[in-house]
């Protein structure tokens, strides 16, 4: 394996930056949301605990909303510098949504989140809520454009190629938008961002449960605990769903997630929950398997058929795609290993962050008989990564699996890098990205650490002025 090879440290680099932008990008699409939540409801019932509490969670919305944009802004640039060739290939189509992303969801978002910072105590209350409502919207919308483009590699439509081959020209805008890949996605993306974003308010309400805070944080505490098992039951829902259009549009993909060699049909279409293969990647050795749970995930059916990978690469190299067969030697599988662990870890991880929500919901119930030990509070706040290693695994097998392919069916990955960048050159940039990102990360992670452990504002006294009538000294507009 040659280490300078610029295909390997091009996907090397962009992988790394891709799942760390991530980081930040579903907890600002949910807590966008649970600050607007709680910020009605002050609205509407005039209770200054959620007043401190729209506060509190917005400063942690704000610190993350920052660190996301700076490194989102690095993405696009990638497509230019290492991988020119699939940007000249497909940028009339993949161009268009980023394009809106950019001019209108993130124009809502940068303006009215603005309004939001700096119009606490010059805004009518009902203006100022509607701006962070229009802000969170901002956000939803500005998902839907990117995953609108990432579709199109998954799932190509709306296009037709240019007369001389070389590049995907669009054609239907509209398809584009409604592919069925970006219309599955969407709800997956977003149940699986209010999971994090609940994972986050639980492990700061368990912080702070042990403090002078807890009749503050107790409503956002069970908030976030309802919160993380609705947002569960939406990744479930939304996640069967598009198992079902990846059957449809990309069956190697869940032949591979399921090491499925030969297609099989009812009972022996099962599902694997550990197997072994063999070195070449060709045959099943061993496993563990539950009949018929694979049919009927891919089909509704108990008696569905799973068409294999064995299968399937005879046709992708004599019928559909023979042009492409020589240059990845007849095989048009990801690798295995990658996808088949990663769909599992992904389920593994979530469900796990749901279990300990509703053992969380339990303990804190109002009648409880016993108080929560302090190893509970402890493990409630490092729950907080799970649904996040959910999130990033998931990815990793949306994206892996979609390998030999960059656009299925279009492009190779090997044929999008850019023919004159040099490894060195993509190596000293994937290093300095990598030191960078980790400082931010420390930075990150030390402001909202800061943020938690100060706690929202204390709960007014009798005497006390209301603070959602005078301007006081900590309002968002004088710390952001």
């Amino acid at each position: 394996m040659d280490l300078l090879d610029p295909l390997l440290l091009a996907r090397w680099q962009f992988g790394l930056t891709t799942l760390y932008h991530f980081i930040f990008v579903p907890l600002t699409l949910g807590m966008s949301v649970f600050v607007a939540i709680f910020q009605t409801m002050w609205h509407r019932t005039g209770d200054v605990k959620w007043l401190h509490l729209t506060r509190f969670f917005g400063k942690i919305f704000l610190i993350n909303f920052a660190m996301g944009v700076v490194t989102g802004i690095v993405q696009e640039f990638q497509f230019g510098m290492n991988w020119s060739s699939y940007s000249r290939f497909v940028g009339d189509v993949f161009g268009a949504p980023l394009a809106f992303e950019g001019l209108m969801a993130f124009f809502f978002e940068a303006t009215f989140i603005g309004l939001w910072i700096f119009g606490w105590d010059r805004l009518p209350r009902g203006i100022h809520l509607a701006s962070i409502w229009i802000t969170a919207a901002g956000t939803w919308m500005s998902a839907y454009f990117i995953l609108a483009a990432n579709a199109f590699m998954q799932n190509p439509v709306g296009y037709r190629m240019a007369e001389d081959g070389g590049r995907a020209e669009m054609v239907d805008f509209g398809a584009l938008l409604v592919n069925p890949v970006a219309l599955t996605q969407f709800p997956h993306t977003i149940f699986a961002a209010g999971m994090f974003s609940a994972g986050v308010m639980i492990a700061a309400c368990a912080w702070l449960m042990r403090t002078e805070h807890r009749e503050t944080v107790r409503p956002a505490l069970r908030f976030g605990l309802w919160a993380m098992l609705v947002s569960f039951a939406g990744v479930a829902l939304s996640g069967d769903q598009l198992g079902l259009v990846m059957v449809e549009t990309q069956p190697m993909k869940m032949a591979a997630a399921e090491a499925m060699f030969d297609s099989a049909c009812g009972v022996d279409a099962s599902f694997s929950i550990f197997s072994i293969g063999t070195p070449d990647g060709t045959a099943e050795i061993w496993s563990l398997r539950v009949p018929y749970v694979l049919a009927f995930l891919s089909t509704h059916t108990f008696d569905g058929c799973v068409e294999g990978i064995n299968d399937l690469n005879h046709l992708y190299t004599q019928e559909l795609f023979p042009q492409f067969a020589d240059q990845v030697d007849g095989n048009f599988a990801p690798i295995l290993w990658v996808t088949y662990w990663s769909f599992r870890w992904m389920m593994g991880f979530g469900g796990l962050a749901a279990f300990i929500a509703l053992v969380g919901l339990w303990i804190t119930r109002k009648n409880a008989k016993r108080a929560v030990a302090p190893w509970m509070w402890t493990l409630a706040i490092w729950q907080a990564p799970l649904a996040l290693l959910g999130i990033l695994v998931g990815w990793i097998f949306t994206e892996m699996g979609r390998q030999p392919w960059i656009v299925f069916s279009l492009m190779l990955t090997q044929d999008g890098v850019s023919p004159s960048v040099p490894g060195w050159n993509v190596l000293v940039s994937l290093i300095a990205f990598t030191l960078l990102y980790a400082a931010l990360a420390v930075v990150e992670f030390g402001l909202i650490l800061r943020t938690v452990r100060k706690g929202p504002d204390r709960l007014p006294g009798p005497d006390d002025p209301d603070p959602g009538t005078v301007a006081v000294e900590d309002t968002p507009t004088t710390v952001y």
